[in-house]
């Protein structure tokens, strides 16, 4: 199966050679959020992103582009194939960790892991997985979940607390970062129990303290755990990021059928807009069944 998805960190000087290659070859530009450019011909998408700054080339003559563009032209060296040199960290036994929904006001948060081997981790790869933010549809999201739970079989977990679980939370710690920590916690505990072989977990760092280690010291769950930012780029965490994503659409999907509303993601003036149809509807009592109430969203509503 020929290659429709492929990333790859770039300096900002080779940014801009890739850009100057896109332009030299046609590429029509358009603008894409959090991304510096965005170049398209055909069934070709190459998107360079800020955070990174990383490249993601997608669609139908991915792997050519990569080879006789991206590696000989901008980068200079061959990779494609080569991960497990280039990346070998990311190739040995471990668990990744993220979670979704925690900047949505509608539907729960939502916890995964994902255990990872060399073998796994190369089937992940060639499979297009990618972290869930860079991903447009649901219907994309759902498909490369189920790559990533046949490719893992039962090496992973997902932890899924609804709204009104969620603001129990909240209300008793009055803090975000710490429901992470004990979401990640719990999910790592787990998948450790299941797979006592794995040297190590890692995630996001979402805060300068490790709650995570003091609750997997309170599980007395031994295990090597890192955290660092831009994380989602280990296919392991990527792969957490779907199924997370995945579990969260599916949550806001039944409430929309459930309720009669649709539910949009994130918190803007849409969201306000649903929520306030909801409360003409439905008891307010109700709305912690829904969403998570000490976002600001609650006080303009």
């Amino acid at each position: 199966m020929s290659l429709t998805s492929y990333t790859l960190p770039l300096t900002h000087e080779q940014s801009s050679i890739l850009k100057a290659c896109l332009r030299r070859d046609g590429f029509e530009f358009h603008d894409r959020p959090y991304a510096i450019f965005s170049g398209k011909k055909g069934k070709l998408n190459v998107t360079v992103y800020e955070k990174g700054p990383k490249v993601l080339v997608q669609g139908k003559g991915t792997e050519d582009f990569v080879k006789f563009i991206l590696e000989p032209e901008v980068v200079g060296e061959a990779r494609l194939g080569y991960e497990e040199h280039w990346d070998a960290e990311m190739f040995e036994p471990h668990i990744g960790v993220d979670e979704s929904g925690k900047g949505d006001y509608f539907g729960p948060l939502v916890v995964a892991g994902v255990y990872t081997t060399p073998r796994t981790t190369r089937a992940l790869l060639d499979a297009g997985i990618m972290d869930s933010k860079r991903v447009g549809s649901a219907k994309r999201i759902r498909e490369l979940a189920s790559h990533v739970k046949s490719t893992v079989g039962n090496d992973y977990k997902v932890v899924r607390w609804p709204p009104r679980k969620y603001n129990d939370l909240y209300k008793k710690h009055n803090n975000l970062n710490r429901i992470l920590a004990k979401g990640h916690a719990s999910v790592i505990a787990d998948l450790v129990r299941r797979i006592p072989r794995c040297p190590r977990a890692l995630c996001d760092q979402f805060s300068s303290s490790s709650g995570i280690g003091k609750e997997l010291e309170a599980r007395h769950v031994t295990i090597k755990l890192e955290e660092r930012t831009k994380a989602e780029s280990d296919l392991a965490v990527a792969a957490a990021s779907i199924l997370a994503r995945e579990s969260f659409l599916d949550w806001i999907d039944r409430a929309s059928e459930k309720t009669g509303i649709e539910l949009p993601l994130g918190a803007g003036p849409k969201v306000v807009e649903s929520a306030r149809v909801f409360l003409k509807k439905f008891d307010r009592s109700r709305l912690e069944d829904l969403a998570k109430i000490h976002f600001k969203t609650t006080r303009l509503i």
